[in-house]
């Protein structure tokens, strides 16, 4: 895990789906659990969903607040 990734879950938007719009590090817990279960898709988005997922399943959500008002 880089910051980048990290700068990158707050400000990247999801591309599709019934979230489109909200920032990946809004995405609630049962969505990613959802991709986690079913597949990520490839590339970078798959990347940050599945960073997202490991950091909301770990309880370590709170780790973007930092980078969240820094914007």
């Amino acid at each position: 895990m880089n910051t980048e990734s990290l700068q990158l879950l707050v400000t990247r938007t999801m591309p599709f789906g019934k979230y489109k719009g909200r920032l990946l590090a809004d995405l609630p817990g049962h969505y990613l659990n959802w991709f986690a279960r079913e597949g990520f898709p490839p590339g970078e988005l798959g990347r940050l969903l599945a960073l997202m997922h490991e950091l909301d399943h770990n309880g370590l959500a709170s780790l973007l607040d930092p980078l969240r008002q820094a914007r």
